[in-house]
Order: structure tokens, then sequence, then C-alpha cells
């Protein structure tokens, strides 16, 4: 059975991945290991499902009437492996986890350690996107839960988790370097390097809540390419402290003199139909800073 649906589960990474290495990725397979697989599903639905291209990969007309029957059979599957798992305990499966780089990168470390030392052989996908993505992931089932900016989707469960102050970023020979806060009227009296993801624009908001217009000289996805152009003295930005937690870049950091902060929380479809591991996880969302006494206690 596992074999039978890992062609379908070939086929629908290849369509919403856009390609057929990009879906190997995906599946750890190797690219001619998934062309098999989707030629043999080919063979026994007796049709042509993809169109191949340099671009990638597109739906015949064929593809495009099975391909939501394909999508809806690999998350049933994957609910019956969940339900098998939860019946056997938690010592194996998967948890699938959508997250931004700052909690990739503080967080998710300092829990997954923790956890795995009472659940060994637990395994863990990381999906990195912007808050948009992880709400479609959330949506779409393709992942467990999703950290992301509060608040979402009101259909989804959440869990608030901390609200994370935003911070301005200066170079070290700024003439409000040595200021006890960073005066919000001053954000337009420099060049302004924008670190904004998605259309959920959270520096905007700051701007605008205080009767500011944005104007970015430099516009980034990047939080890491922002405190380097900050360093060289290109301009200021404001990022999340959270992504400022051991930062080696000769910046200095300030708070605003307003209230300004994102809330950061764990979003997921129902936390009633989590799988058992799933569940089990969110119970170690204590952990993030670092391992917490008597945990084993839970």
């Amino acid at each position: 059975m596992e074999q039978n649906i890992s062609k379908y589960k070939a086929f629908v990474a290849a369509v919403e991945s856009g390609s057929i290495s990009e879906a190997a990725k995906i599946l750890n397979y190797s690219q001619s290991g998934v062309s098999r697989m989707i030629a043999d599903l080919e063979q026994e639905c007796n049709v042509s499902l993809l169109q191949r291209g340099r671009q990638g990969v597109v739906l015949t007309s064929s593809g495009m009437e099975l391909f939501p029957y394909a999508v809806n059979l690999c998350q049933e599957f994957d609910k019956l492996q969940m339900k098998i798992d939860d019946m056997n305990g938690i010592q194996s499966g998967i948890i699938r986890i959508g997250t931004f780089s700052s909690v990739a990168t503080h967080w998710l470390p300092n829990i997954i350690a923790v956890f795995e030392q009472d659940y060994p052989n637990i395994e863990f996908e990381l999906l990195m996107g912007d808050y948009e993505e992880i709400e479609q992931w959330i949506a779409d089932g393709r992942v467990d839960f999703g950290f992301l900016r509060l608040p979402t989707h009101k259909t989804f469960d959440t869990i608030e988790l901390q609200k994370d102050q935003q911070m301005v970023v200066l170079p070290k020979d700024h003439p409000l370097a040595h200021a006890e806060k960073f005066p919000v009227k001053s954000l337009q009296d420099d060049p302004f390097i924008m670190l904004e993801k998605g259309t959920k624009a959270e520096i905007t908001e700051i701007y605008l809540k205080n009767g500011l217009t944005p104007k970015p000289k430099y516009t980034t996805f990047d939080d890491y390419a922002a405190l380097s152009m900050v360093e060289k003295g290109l301009g200021i930005a404001i990022l999340p402290k959270l992504i400022l937690q051991r930062v080696s870049y000769d910046v200095v950091v300030k708070p605003l003199d307003v209230e300004a902060y994102r809330t950061i929380g764990v979003a997921m479809k129902s936390e009633k139909e989590l799988s058992l591991a799933a569940q089990r996880f969110l119970e170690y969302l204590d952990c993030r800073e670092g391992e917490k006494e008597n945990h084993d206690e839970l």
C-alpha cells in the first residue's frame, strides 16, 4: 500500500513544487526515482498527467481532473498513518512544522532537543516560509501546525506564545546611538532598510499607526542582509527582538519610544485532530528558551 501511495505523493509533490527535482528533494528520493513513480502512475491510469519542459512541469487536462483526488488520497493516508501511530503510542512518527527563520533559529532547536530526550524516534520536517505561506500550509494540511504572527485565520486553533518587541537597529556611530529610546518620529530622518515578508506588513503598520509614511530606500526579505546593511552605515532598520539574539553584527539596538511588537503563536486547523506526537510536542513549547526544570513531570 505504501508503495502505491508513494506514486501519488510523487505526483502531488511535483505539481506543488513545479519540478521533478524539487519533488525529489521534498520526498528524499532520487530524481530518477520520482520520474519513474510518476511514469508508473501514468501507465496505471492510462493517461498523461504532466507535461515536462525546461521550466518544470505543468498539469495536463487529465492531470487537472485527477490532481485534487490525489491530494485528498495523500492527506487521508497521512491521517491513517497518524491514527496507527497513535494506536502504537508515539515511539515513532513524523511531525511537520511550518516556521519562519527566527523561530527556526532560536526556538525550535531548544524545543526539539528537549522533546527528543523523551521521544528520540520521532522525525521532523520543517518548512520555512512567510506568514501567508505558513497559513496556507496549515489550511492545506501540508503541516501539522505552524509558528506565525497572531492574529491569524479565525477558523484555526491558536496558542499565543510571546510578544516580540520591535527594535530599531542603528549604525554604531549614529547620533542617537546613546539615546535610551529611539523617537518614532525620527524614523524618517535616515535612509530606511525595510524588512517585509508577504502582505502582513508589520513594519509598515508601525509607521502608519504613528502618522508616518514609510519611504524605504532599500527593501529586503532577509534578516541578516538588513543587519549587514545597517552595519555598513547604509541606513537604519526595525527588526523583532527574537531575530537579534546572538547577533554578531557591530550595530546598536534601541527600543522605540512607542509600543511596538508582534505576537508570535502556534496555529493549527484543529488541535484535537493532531497526531498524538504533535499534541505532545505542543506541551514542550515552554522549552523554547532552553530546557525547563522538571519538564519530565509533564
